[in-house]
């Protein structure tokens, strides 16, 4: 039998003193370079059609009124703080004889006011809305949360009867919409007296809040091992106090992106916030649609308005950004 020849594929293996040839498997799991740049795209474009709706929000409060309704539209327009001004102000007209008897501006944002040919007349109500947003969002959220985790806790860990019935019961609250039963909860908050009211508001986002709450943190403590439980019940630990030091930091991801949803259909609710309120526990979504400038809708106001109002929201979700991303995706691969 005749040996291999060097120039044989066989040969370069196995001929000492001769490098191998390196043989690349390709994985199946990893994108290929234009599939990446394609997704590159996709996302950077998806990224920019959704800003563009903020980012002309944020210029319009910084314009003119005049340059907010031009057209077409003024992509480049001098910036003025003319819409915060009328934001936080009640302003107010006189006569020629006093506009022009009155003394010079004191400070910038009465100089604004002068320019429109008004004067001040005292603060707007938005800070006491912005403020009752604030305690109404907050408020609700962590009652939902708070509630929801000690029932989804139950839920998972320990054998209730019907408990299947009793999740779909809870989850078909969140199947008709809010506004078919304002009516009725309307005239329910009229005789009990939570109309305009902190509690009434904190109460009623709190039940909508719950059902989602409930499945959402259910889900996450299904995913927590019991045996971390069982090793501290072994230890000495409570029940409770199994739940606190164990349970609860394992949960600590879900929490956030619970809060997070919880905070946001609070924070923008409108419907019973106009319906159920009026003055005192107003909150600012009935309240910036209806501020009004000379000759109609002062847009810029309400584009001011309208930026500190995302704020909250905003730093809430950026603050939790790393619970989200981990809650979106937990239990997604099992080991």
């Amino acid at each position: 039998m005749s040996s291999p020849t060097v120039n044989s594929p066989l040969a370069a293996i196995a001929a000492p003193g001769v490098e191998k040839p390196v043989v690349v498997r390709a994985n199946v799991l990893d994108p290929r370079p234009w599939t990446r740049r394609l997704a590159a795209a996709v996302v950077i474009g998806y990224a920019i059609v959704s800003l563009i709706p903020l980012v002309w929000i944020f210029l319009t409060g910084l314009r003119t009124p005049q340059d907010s309704i031009a057209y077409p539209p003024r992509i480049v327009a001098p910036v003025s703080a003319t819409g915060y001004v009328n934001l936080f102000t009640t302003r107010t007209r006189v006569t020629p004889e006093q506009f022009a008897a009155l003394p010079p501006p004191a400070t910038w944002y009465e100089q604004i006011t002068r320019e429109q040919q008004m004067i001040i007349a005292g603060p707007s109500r938005f800070a006491d809305r912005y403020v009752n947003s604030l305690v109404v969002g907050f408020g609700s959220t962590f009652l939902s949360v708070f509630l929801g985790t000690l029932a989804a806790y139950g839920f998972s860990r320990f054998r209730v009867p019907g408990r299947d019935d009793w999740m779909f019961f809870i989850l078909s609250t969140r199947m008709m919409p809010p506004i078919a039963v304002a009516i009725p909860i309307f005239l329910m908050y009229r005789a009990l007296g939570l109309s305009d009211t902190y509690l009434g508001l904190i109460l009623l986002y709190t039940v909508v809040n719950l059902s989602l709450s409930v499945w959402l943190l259910k889900g996450f403590m299904d995913e927590i091992p019991r045996e971390y439980e069982e090793a501290a019940l072994v230890d000495g630990y409570t029940r409770w106090q199994a739940f606190l030091r164990v349970v609860l930091p394992q949960a600590a991801t879900g929490i956030a992106t619970t809060a997070i949803f919880c905070l946001i259909f609070s924070w923008n609710e409108y419907a019973f916030a106009l319906l159920l309120t009026s003055g005192n526990a107003q909150t600012a979504p009935p309240f910036i649609p209806i501020i009004i400038g000379e000759g109609g809708l002062d847009w810029p106001a309400m584009a001011a308005g309208t930026t500190l109002f995302l704020l909250p929201v905003l730093c809430f979700t950026v603050l939790l950004r790393k619970h989200l991303l981990r809650g979106i995706t937990f239990g997604a691969i099992r080991r």
